[in-house]
């Protein structure tokens, strides 16, 4: 049957940013499949949350408390897998974000940290996993941003770093096929925890809406069902592409008016 192409049957996938949003959501929907899930973040409390929800799904999951922008945490993370699991069949890069500030207000340390979390910790961890994943006809699935070809002003050390993510994610495909696959998905605005920190909830919320045209901001599990259609067997013939999941918004739906420095300088 189609089905079961999405079944993920005793598969092991590491998720990382899994305490949270998209990432929780995804690896609940992995578990869901038939997984067995790895999950890291930086606070083990909140993962371990989140580890329940696996563990209800009738999957094991392992818990491990990770910096992904700490090389020797990446490293760490994958042999805590292959030594508890004995194999790897999904990777999630999900950890990742920035918030927006100007381009003359940017420091060169903070575009380059954006880099570090959100394409060089990507990197280290595909590369690391992928000879394991190439013996299992594996997966990866990196989490990017819309933001990754819109434009709107403060988004310059977050928007850069999505799309290089992009397009490490078209070359390592390149590299890779046909024994690993690497998708991207290009998500919208999500109402997630990190989402409210920013924008909280009511008119802001409904401004980014309006802007939306299937009129509703992303749930984390809108996302992570995109998550794990690439993770599946269901998208086998699809790799180095960048799915975009976003509500049909061709343009930023940011609410705020970020000046952009340059209107005062005569």
């Amino acid at each position: 049957m189609i089905l079961d192409g999405f079944r993920l049957n005793d598969k092991v996938a590491i998720v990382t940013g899994a305490s949270r949003g998209i990432g929780r959501a995804s690896a609940i929907a992995l578990a869901e499949a038939g997984a067995d899930v790895v999950l890291a973040a930086r606070r083990e409390d909140v993962l371990e949350e989140a580890a329940r929800e696996v563990r209800a799904r009738g999957r094991r999951a392992l818990v491990v408390a990770t910096d992904v922008t700490v090389g020797e945490d990446l490293d760490r993370l994958l042999s805590r897998a292959l030594e508890t699991f004995g194999r790897l069949d999904v990777l999630v890069n999900n950890a990742g974000g920035w918030p927006p500030r100007i381009a003359l207000a940017l420091p060169d340390e903070d575009f380059m940290a954006s880099y570090q979390f959100n394409v060089v910790s990507a990197l280290h961890l595909s590369r690391a996993a992928a000879p394991h994943l190439a013996r299992t006809r594996g997966a990866i699935v990196n989490v990017s941003s819309a933001m990754s070809h819109c434009v709107d002003t403060g988004f310059v050390a977050y928007g850069v770093a999505k799309a290089a993510l992009n397009h490490m994610t078209r070359l390592l495909a390149h590299e890779w096929a046909p024994r690993v696959r690497v998708n991207a998905i290009a998500v919208g605005a999500t109402l997630t925890d990190a989402l409210e920190a920013f924008v909280g909830t009511g008119d802001l919320i409904e401004q980014m809406t309006a802007k939306t045209p299937m009129g509703r901001l992303a749930t984390p599990e809108d996302i992570a069902a995109s998550v794990l259609f690439m993770a599946s067997p269901a998208s086998s013939w699809i790799t180095g592409k960048i799915l975009e999941v976003d509500g049909g918004a061709p343009t930023s739906t940011w609410p705020y008016p970020i000046p952009g420095g340059l209107d005062d300088i005569p």
